[in-house]
C-alpha cells in the first residue's frame, strides 16, 4: 500500500511507494496557484532522492510561470529565512526531515518564510482538481537562478544576532563532538562551530547524503556519538537531524542532555536577556513554565506542530518559542526552528554559565517524559477522546489538541494521529518511575472506553 503524508507539515512519503513523480507534480501546481505570481525559493538537505524530486519541482514551477530560486543543499530553516530575506513568494524545502533515507518530503512554506496556517494548507489543498489546467505557454514560463548566498546569509546573521558574543565564545575555546548524520548540515555546521572558535570533531559530516544509521536523533540512535564525546574528551556533542531544524545535545559525560532541554535552557537564556511571553506545543516538557515562573514570564501552549506552535507566538508576540524535540524557534532572526540559532544560543548559556553542560544540565528543571501508542483500529478516535474530555471535565484541561490534563505532580496529552488508526498517549512526572505509571494507568483507562 503506497505511503503518503499530507498535513500542515507538508506532503511527506516514500519515494516510489507514494512519492512519485505524479504526486510531486500534483501538490507543487497546486501550491503554484497558492502562491501566485513571483519567486519559489527552494532548497533540500542533501538525501540521494532529492535532486529526482527537486527536477520535478523546478520544472513544475516554470510550467506554472514562477521563477524559482535554487539554493542548494541547505537546512530548512536556511529556505525560511531566505523567503523572507528574498520577499520571495513562496519556497519549499525538499527534506523528510528524521525519516530514514526511503523518505523524502515537500515541506511548503508561506510568502513570510513560515510553514503554511492549518487555513492556508486547507486553500491550498482546495486547489488540487483545478491545478492542472492552468499552465503557461512557451512565452509565460518561468527561469531558474542558482543563489549561492543564501546559505552564507543565514549563517551571517545568526552569528551576528545581539544576544551572541562571538568573542567571548571564541575565548572559551569549546571542543565540540559533531554529528550531522551526513545531512544538510554537513554543509554548513563546522563552519559555524570553526567560525566560533570551537575544535571541531566531526563524525558523519561526509556530504553524501546517505545516513549511516537511522537519523532521528533520539538517545537510542546515538551510542556511538555519545561514546565518541566520552572518546574524545569533548565539552559537549552536538547532533542535528537531517535538514537541520532540531538540535540535540549530549553531555561532557556523554549522556543525553535530553532533547527537551534544548528548549528549556533556550529559554531561559532568552528570558535572561528579554522578558515576554513564551509558546511551546502541549506535548513539551512543563520545565518550560519552571524556567518562565523564574523569569516572571507567562506560557501558552499551541496544537503540536511548528505552524501552529508560530501563530500562537505571533497571537501572543511571544520572544522565545519552540517544540521538545529540539526545536527552538527564535523570532529575533526568523520564524522557524533552527538549529544554527540553537547552537549559538546553547554556547553562549554555556560561556555565561560558567560551568560544564553536564552541570547546566543539572541546573535545569528535572522531569522525565513517557510516551506510549494505543491502536483503536476501528474505533472512532474522536469519540474515545471526547469520552475522555467528559472523565476529565472538572480538571486543568486543554483541549485545543486532543486533550491535554495538568495535575499537580504530573500531565498527560491524548491525541489522535492523522496518519495512523492509533491514540498518542503521553505522560510527564518528575521521575521515570512515576511517569511510566501514570501512562499504563492512562493506557487502562483508554482501554476500557474502546471496550466498554
Amino acid at each position: 500500500m503506497a505511503t503518503l503524508m499530507v498535513s500542515v507539515s507538508g506532503i511527506r512519503g516514500i519515494v516510489g511507494d507514494g512519492l512519485d513523480p505524479h504526486t510531486i507534480v500534483k501538490y507543487t501546481s497546486a501550491y503554484a496557484d497558492f502562491c501566485g505570481e513571483g519567486d519559489i525559493v527552494i532548497g533540500s538537505d542533501g538525501r540521494i532522492s532529492g535532486k529526482m524530486v527537486k527536477e520535478i519541482i523546478v520544472g513544475t514551477l516554470l510550467a506554472k510561470g514562477n521563477n524559482v530560486i535554487d539554493i542548494g543543499i541547505c537546512p530548512t530553516p536556511t529556505v525560511l529565512y531566505n523567503v523572507n530575506k528574498l520577499k520571495a513568494a513562496g519556497g519549499i524545502s525538499i527534506s523528510a526531515s528524521h525519516n530514514p533515507n526511503e523518505w523524502n518530503a515537500l515541506k511548503l512554506l508561506n510568502n513570510l518564510g513560515e510553514f503554511m496556517t492549518p487555513e492556508q494548507n486547507r486553500e491550498m489543498l482546495g486547489k488540487l482538481e483545478s491545478s492542472n489546467k492552468n499552465y503557461k505557454a512557451w512565452n509565460g514560463l518561468g527561469s531558474t537562478e542558482f543563489y549561492s548566498e543564501g546559505l552564507k546569509n543565514h549563517l551571517e546573521d545568526v552569528l551576528n544576532l545581539p544576544v551572541i558574543d562571538v568573542n567571548a565564545i571564541r575565548d572559551r575555546k569549546f571542543k565540540v563532538l559533531l554529528d550531522c548524520v551526513n545531512g544538510a548540515g554537513s554543509y554548513v555546521m563546522p563552519e559555524l562551530l570553526e567560525r566560533l572558535g570551537c575544535e571541531v570533531i566531526k563524525i558523519n559530516c561526509e556530504k553524501t547524503g546517505i545516513f549511516p544509521r537511522l537519523p532521528e536523533p533520539v538517545p537510542e540512535n546515538l551510542t556511538e556519538t555519545m561514546e565518541a564525546v566520552k572518546t574524545h574528551k569533548a565539552d559537549l556533542g552536538i547532533v542535528v537531524d537531517p535538514d537541520v531544524d532540531r538540535l540535540v545535545l549530549i553531555t561532557d559525560e556523554g549522556k543525553p542532555f535530553s532533547e527537551e532541554n534544548t528548549i528549556v535552557q533556550a529559554v531561559r537564556f532568552v528570558l535572561g536577556k528579554q522578558k515576554g511571553n513564551v509558546v511551546v506545543n502541549m506535548s513539551t516538557t512543563r520545565g518550560v513554565e519552571d524556567v518562565a515562573s523564574e523569569a516572571g514570564c507567562k506560557v501558552f501552549r499551541s496544537p503540536v506542530g511548528e505552524a501552529n506552535v508560530v501563530k500562537k507566538m505571533k497571537e501572543v508576540d511571544a520572544v522565545i518559542g519552540g517544540e521538545g524535540s529540539g526545536g527552538v524557534i527564535y523570532p529575533a532572526l526568523h520564524y522557524g526552528r533552527d538549529a544554527l540559532v540553537g547552537t549559538v544560543i546553547i554556547l553562549q548559556h554555556l560561556v555565561e554559565f560558567g560551568g560544564t553542560i553536564t552541570k547546566l544540565k543539572n541546573a535545569l528543571p528535572s522531569y522525565e517524559i513517557v510516551k506510549k501508542k494505543i491502536n483503536i483500529s476501528g474505533i472512532d478516535p474522536d469519540e474515545v477522546i471526547d469520552k475522555l474530555k467528559e472523565k476529565y471535565r472538572n480538571a486543568k484541561v486543554n483541549t485545543d489538541d486532543g486533550l491535554r490534563v495538568d495535575f499537580e505532580d504530573h500531565w498527560v496529552h491524548f491525541r489522535k494521529s492523522n496518519t495512523e488508526p492509533i491514540i498518542r498517549c503521553i505522560a510527564e512526572a518528575k521521575t521515570k518511575e512515576e511517569a511510566e505509571k501514570y501512562i499504563e494507568k492512562y493506557f487502562t483507562e483508554v482501554k476500557a472506553l474502546i471496550e466498554g
